[in-house]
């Protein structure tokens, strides 16, 4: 689980990255719950769910941040 003051402090490009392992994490964990029968860990998918908005949210942040800081100079 990613937290977001830690995300703040990674670039764009390894936000990036990190943002594609967590979608194909999650894409993995739906194809697995779904030929399963018995739901083992059912939370998981909510955790991959939520890493991803806090991943999406944190981009959104820099890339704002990057758009006020050229619009300035």
């Amino acid at each position: 689980m990613y937290k977001a003051k830690d995300l703040r402090d990674q670039s764009l490009e390894e936000l990036e990255a990190t943002y594609d392992e967590s979608c194909r994490k999650l894409f993995e964990l739906q194809n697995e719950f779904r030929s399963q029968k018995k739901r083992e860990n059912p939370h998981e998918i909510k955790h991959a769910r939520k890493d991803i908005a806090r991943l999406l949210t944190v981009i959104t942040e820099k890339r704002r941040g990057n758009q006020n800081q050229t619009n300035r100079g």
